[in-house]
């Protein structure tokens, strides 16, 4: 298209690179407008015979815990895309969630681009990981990224719609997938050691909540030797590796399920207790 195209040394070129001779029947100053009103009869149903597919240049996610981003349409993906996914409360009675949307192909949502961000409010007080948000994206026909997510407990809702590729140049976008390859592998390493960090403060949580709640059931040696596990890996958090976040997981795990297996079977057999079991 555009003017170049009429100059005899460009042709040439084209023709030597692809091996044969370029079509020239349409004029290059109408060709772009051509183009829109034959897509134009597609979207409008009226014209069978094509098929122009869209596609996502970069991937649309949003910002889970530790920061990472999680992927919702991958890039290349095809346009119109939907796609949604399950998502839960991190904290006991959180009554909002924040959903953060980005745009790029790095594990860490800093390294990409934001979109837009909104607050989805009026969850109902719950246990964490009771309440279950979708999140739902849908890149429409015109490129427009309507993202949503429900309560689907309660039915609150909340919206937005963003274009995606608003202000990005084709620079930018070459540029993103660029720096993804290049730090692929650091990357993936990252993404690792945050999810293991986030383990270890999930479970950190989780347990300390636990002795507080069942404290009189458990042993005086049981509470100290849980103390000193979490307080091992409370402080290698943030210093020690993957691996070595891990191992103390391990040992705080280790030292946790037995006193956790005996107090639900107290439970149960409490809840039981005076009645029939029918085979």
């Amino acid at each position: 298209m555009g003017g170049s195209t009429r100059i005899p040394a460009i042709q040439a070129a084209v023709e030597k690179f692809f091996g044969k001779a370029p079509n020239r029947s349409v004029n290059p100053d109408e060709v772009v407008a051509l183009g829109a009103a034959v897509q134009a009869d597609i979207l409008a149903g009226n014209n069978k015979d094509f098929l122009l597919l869209d596609i996502t240049p970069l991937s649309l996610g949003i910002e889970t815990m530790g920061g990472l981003m999680d992927v919702l349409i991958p890039r290349n993906s095809k346009i119109p895309s939907k796609v949604g996914r399950q998502y839960t409360t991190q904290k006991d009675g959180q009554g909002s969630m924040r959903i953060s949307v980005y745009q790029g192909e790095r594990d860490l949502v800093k390294d990409n681009r934001k979109l837009a961000e909104f607050n989805l409010t009026g969850i109902p007080g719950m246990p964490s990981g009771l309440p279950k948000v979708e999140v739902s994206f849908l890149v429409n026909a015109d490129g427009i990224l309507v993202v949503k997510a429900k309560e689907l407990r309660s039915g609150v809702e909340q919206s937005i719609e963003v274009k995606p590729q608003y202000g990005l140049t084709d620079e930018e976008v070459e540029k993103m997938l660029l720096d993804s390859i290049t730090h692929a592998k650091d990357d993936i390493q990252t993404r690792a050691l945050v999810e293991a960090q986030t383990e270890a403060k999930q479970i950190i949580e989780s347990t300390t909540q636990f002795i507080v709640k069942n404290k009189e059931l458990l042993a005086e040696q049981e509470i100290a030797e849980t103390e000193t596990a979490i307080q091992n890996l409370s402080s290698i958090i943030e210093s020690g590796s993957k691996d070595e976040i891990h191992s103390y997981i391990e040992k705080l795990n280790e030292i946790s399920k037995p006193y956790a297996e005996r107090v639900m079977d107290e439970a149960i057999s409490k809840a039981m207790k005076g009645k029939n079991i029918i085979e």
